[in-house]
């Protein structure tokens, strides 16, 4: 395989994204708030940021920083509301906020419809503009322009999700990342102890949505195309699929479940058709016989176990 063929790149790219997407969903379930909502978002942000590049010519950066602001504005003014449902309500809830925002979507017309927004200048043709501009081309590496295009943009989403994924551990383990943690165990004993539930599970709530706002003006710069059936209900099952197929209580989790449901069509092609039809199968599998995913907090605790019975058998001899 071509590591530098600009397809195999395109898929490692959209790895990353999804990545992005599973530290987003994680964040949001690390407080227990079970979500549908993301795919509504990520159109928000999509839909903001091909807005300001095409119509209004905003920089990339300014267009994305404008997707987050906007995603967080809308998750504060629905998520106060609805953080007061619970489990299957909630579910219920911000799966309904995503219809809704995707039939807006189809019957706007700064939207185009269902026909949606094309021929957005790609992410990666603004890094290579940028790239010439300081005195880098594609013949500087003896590539073509396709691969360098192809390469910049998968080198911009691995800095970005380094970045986020950083953020994201020290979050976790700072004083915020504890009362998210408390408030998951046991809100009602969280509550005993004086966190203030309603801010934190805010909190969460607009976080998660803010990364999926910012993923959602990616993809629409990475596929310089969006329609509102981009972010329906199937994208929504997909991201919520990789905490539930990963496991939610550590991070790798959700990052597993990213890089399996992502890697695993590719090497299936011919299962391509059935794409939807093989996530619901794995997700019943996993339900069944690892209901908290593949990957769990205990996962690391026995594996430290076993190699500390390794290394002290080996000293025993």
């Amino acid at each position: 395989m071509d590591l530098l063929n600009p397809y195999t790149l395109q898929v490692i790219t959209f790895l990353f994204l999804n990545l992005v997407l599973a530290v987003s969903i994680y964040v949001t379930l690390s407080t227990g708030q079970l979500s549908l909502g993301h795919a509504g978002f990520m159109s928000i942000g999509a839909y903001t940021a091909s807005i300001a590049t095409k119509t209004y010519d905003m920089p990339i950066l300014v267009a994305l920083l404008l997707a987050i602001v906007v995603t967080g504005i809308v998750a504060l003014i629905v998520g106060y509301p609805t953080l007061r449902l619970h489990g299957l309500y909630l579910a219920i809830a911000t799966l309904g906020f995503g219809e809704v925002v995707r039939v807006i979507m189809l019957n706007l017309k700064v939207t185009n419809g269902a026909l949606g927004l094309t021929g957005l200048k790609s992410l990666g043709t603004r890094l290579y503009d940028l790239e010439k501009v300081i005195g880098i081309d594609a013949q500087t590496f003896g590539i073509t322009v396709t691969q360098m295009k192809a390469l910049s943009t998968l080198i911009v989403m691995v800095i970005l999700f380094v970045i986020i994924l950083i953020c994201q551990i020290r979050l976790d383990r700072s004083r915020v990342g504890r009362a998210f943690s408390a408030i998951k165990a046991d809100e009602t004993a969280a509550r005993a102890m004086g966190i203030n539930i309603t801010y934190y599970k805010m909190l969460a709530y607009m976080i998660g949505s803010m990364m999926a706002g910012l993923s959602g003006g990616i993809y629409a710069h990475i596929t310089t195309t969006i329609t509102p059936d981009d972010f329906n209900y199937h994208r929504a099952v997909e991201i919520l699929s990789f905490a539930v197929i990963g496991g939610s209580e550590v991070i790798i989790g959700p990052l597993f479940g990213a890089t399996l449901l992502t890697g695993l069509p590719e090497f299936l092609r011919v299962l391509a058709e059935y794409k939807m039809l093989f996530y619901g199968s794995l997700l019943i599998a996993v339900m069944a016989f690892r209901p908290y995913g593949l990957i769990t907090a205990s996962t690391f605790d026995k594996w430290k176990n076993r190699k500390s019975r390794s290394t002290s058998g080996k000293g025993g001899v």
